[in-house]
């Protein structure tokens, strides 16, 4: 389940870093990293609260592509 995403860009933009951007939404630098990577799939209250961070919608930042099924 491909889930992509653009949280460094829009953390870049506003320059607060993981550790910042963690105590905002309340998880640690880790989770941001994880995140930032795609290691990490954020629950949907997490992915809203980075949302509101940035006053746009979990769309702009999170971005679903199914996988193409060949079958």
């Amino acid at each position: 389940m491909p889930l992509y995403n653009r949280l460094k860009e829009y953390r870049s933009d506003i320059k607060i870093n993981q550790y910042e951007m963690g105590k905002l939404v309340g998880v640690s630098r880790q989770t941001i990293s994880q995140i930032e990577r795609g290691d990490y799939s954020p629950s949907v209250t997490l992915a809203l609260k980075i949302a509101k961070v940035f006053q746009v919608a979990v769309e702009d930042i999170f971005i679903y592509e199914e996988e193409d099924s060949d079958e």
